[in-house]
């Protein structure tokens, strides 16, 4: 009788100790921590409208789609701000706290191009970033799921995982690029007036980065690759880019 009653409470040890699987176990992870999976959300959506702009196999609007992607990294931006700065504050030293992050940054980047002629190349920065950090949170939903769920599935976010490095040095090059591609696009009858002003105030501030110095690296960089003749004279300074628009960029911020 005794050995019945040790055998079976082992075994109840034994279920209490093994994780849950399956979908109430994901549905358990994900309110637990609903910001994460908000932005977990937000993220896949932003990819899956990254899709639907590109390849219009479902029947959707690619111009709608291109603006709802802004619209979900600015939201994805926008929660991720509040993960970061949760107590709003009205005042100078706040507002210096939210300039340098990240999350902004890229709040601004949407609401640049929100209100602009699409361009293809600004999806590929934020698309990057949601699976970037998308990737992490959908392997745990992998293992709540089971061991042997969505073996390819893991199998490629491990793969984005090992590759950050190099996506991060896209992602820096894309911004850096768009700089060009504004100035362009207002010669093309495309683009505003004000979109290159503004966008090369959001350059400055990737610059300024401490979480993500390769905007500012690849910046580095970049007059050496593109322009390895000796510079103009000084009575032109505005023939001087890359190189001098490289220099104003690394100017300290007041």
């Amino acid at each position: 009788m005794s050995d019945n009653q040790s055998s079976s409470s082992a075994s109840s040890e034994y279920q209490n100790s093994t994780p849950q699987r399956g979908l109430q176990a994901v549905i358990g992870h994900m309110t637990s921590n609903k910001v994460s999976a908000l932005l977990w959300m937000t993220r896949m959506t932003t990819m899956f409208l990254t899709f639907c702009y590109l390849i219009p196999l479902f029947g959707f609007n690619p111009y709608s789609c291109y603006y709802k992607a802004l619209m979900s990294n600015a939201a994805t931006s926008a929660l991720r701000l509040h993960q970061r700065l949760p107590n709003f504050q009205f005042n100078r030293e706040f507002l210096a706290l939210l300039l340098i992050e990240d999350s902004c940054h890229y709040l601004f980047y949407s609401l640049i191009f929100l209100y602009a002629y699409p361009i293809t190349l600004v999806l590929l920065p934020i698309f990057l970033f949601a699976l970037l950090h998308s990737a992490s949170y959908s392997i745990s939903i992998l293992d709540k799921l089971g061991q042997n769920s969505g073996w390819l599935a893991r199998s490629l976010m491990s793969l984005v995982g090992q590759q950050q490095i190099n996506i991060l040095r896209l992602v820096a090059f894309t911004e850096i690029f768009l700089m060009p591609l504004t100035l362009f696009m207002i010669f093309t009858g495309r683009g505003s007036l004000l979109t290159p002003f503004v966008y090369y105030r959001f350059l400055t501030l990737r610059y300024a980065s401490r979480r993500n110095p390769y905007t500012r690296l690849s910046g580095t960089g970049a007059p050496q690759l593109i322009s390895p003749s000796p510079p103009p004279r000084p009575q032109t300074p505005w023939l001087r880019t890359p190189t001098y628009f490289h220099c104003n960029l690394n100017k300290p911020q007041m």
